[in-house]
């Protein structure tokens, strides 16, 4: 299942929104950059599949692997933004792994400052508009009768 494919968008990231079921309920891994929340997600590069760049992320930026795409290969794009830029997420469970914020080789620093895992109404109010359209569409998804 597609949602929002953007054939005018210059430049394609793509990063996962990531679930953990916690006491049975849902809850979303955001990172923090500065004053900004978001799901893993970083540019894929050329010669790249767009799934391939979103898992390697995760690892990059989380340290997370192991991912159990469960739903499918199902994704949601962000309208363009910037300049031209446009978000492709997939949506995948985490269910074991310690988070981590490694250093960023590019950087020299780590790329996030913190972490959560939150259920939905928490982590929705941190999110810029784009992304609760994402997280909205994530939750449907999670919370519907083959989600758990």
């Amino acid at each position: 299942m597609e949602r929002n494919r953007h054939p005018q968008a210059r430049h394609l990231s793509a990063g996962v929104v990531v679930v953990r079921f916690i006491d049975g309920r849902p809850h979303y891994l955001l990172l923090r950059a500065y004053r900004y929340w978001d799901f893993p997600k970083g540019m894929v590069e050329p010669g790249e599949e767009p799934l391939q760049a979103a898992v390697r992320e995760v690892a990059e930026e989380t340290g997370l692997t192991g991912l159990r795409f469960r739903w499918g290969k199902v994704y949601c794009e962000t309208p363009p933004y910037g300049k031209g830029k446009v978000a492709r997420y997939y949506l995948a469970e985490a269910p074991e792994g310690k988070v981590t914020l490694p250093v960023s080789p590019e950087l020299g620093f780590p790329e996030h400052q913190e972490f959560r895992w939150l259920p939905y109404g928490e982590a929705r109010k941190l999110l810029v508009p784009r992304l609760q359209a994402v997280l909205d569409w994530a939750h449907v998804i999670v919370s519907g009768p083959t989600g758990r």
